[in-house]
């Protein structure tokens, strides 16, 4: 079987061509860096009846995982590959419906709306992006003991169960820097999409920002990603959009 290697802002994914075969492969082996080829997930891209394909992404640890928004980038540049696509799409994701628009090697993809953000313990935030986010503003990144502070959150009784995303955000004139750790990798990556979606929301909150149409440009340890979206009192945040590179790095054979 053949696989092609992506990224986008150093998130990395196997992607494979399943229109014409099943896939059955171990997917936590592929994706273990030692033993395999080495990725945060696997995407494996399906026909649908109703939409141009379905994604259906696997973490790094073998499970069906929620959404992922810089492997949502990546497949919609791996359907372009493919000839599946031009330059705009709708494709089916776990989380339903996406639209997403190509422009050279940047990609955006729309988010599904935000009503809701939960504050926790009075000043962090939760939210869900297709993926659900805890969001903790700090002043040092540098510094930061990411495994062991992430780990007690995201291990802690109130998430240990199903798992959360632990996000970390230092703003420092007028740029917005982020360290993420993703369940199912169960380690920091170079970035995360929905994190940095999530991230864009919680600085918009923190800094009650109002009404309006906003842009937030977050830089990740893999490099910078923008996300325009507007909101409005009493229905949240809508028309979110994810946008940045989404590259591929190399094809093989399994």
């Amino acid at each position: 079987m053949n696989f092609y290697k992506y990224q986008g802002t150093g998130n990395d994914f196997i992607l494979i061509d399943g229109r014409s075969t099943d896939f059955n492969h171990n997917v936590a082996l592929l994706c273990d860096r030692k033993f395999g080829i080495g990725a945060d997930g696997l995407m494996v891209l399906k026909n649908h009846k109703d939409f141009d394909f379905e994604m259906v992404y696997y973490n790094s640890d073998g499970k069906i995982s929620s959404m992922c928004g810089n492997g949502g980038r990546c497949i919609v540049a791996f359907a372009q590959f493919l000839g599946i696509i031009a330059t705009k799409t709708t494709f089916l994701a776990v989380d339903g419906m996406h639209e997403a628009k190509i422009l050279e090697n940047q990609v955006s993809l729309g988010m599904n709306d935000v009503s809701a953000i939960k504050v926790y313990q009075n000043i962090d935030l939760i939210i869900d992006t297709g993926s659900p986010h805890y969001l903790k503003q700090i002043t040092d990144l540098a510094s930061l003991n990411l495994l062991t502070e992430a780990r007690q959150i995201r291990y802690n009784n109130d998430f240990s169960t199903n798992g959360i995303n632990v996000n970390f955000i230092a703003l420092h004139q007028g740029k917005a820097h982020i360290r993420t750790y993703e369940r199912g990798v169960e380690d920091e990556t170079l970035s995360c999409g929905t994190g940095v979606t999530a991230a864009a929301l919680a600085i918009h909150h923190w800094q009650k920002e109002g009404e309006g149409i906003f842009e937030k440009k977050i830089i990740t340890q893999g490099g910078e990603l923008v996300v325009i979206f507007s909101y409005t009192n009493h229905i949240g945040y809508t028309d979110i959009l994810l946008q940045g590179p989404a590259l591929q790095v190399f094809k093989g054979e399994i």
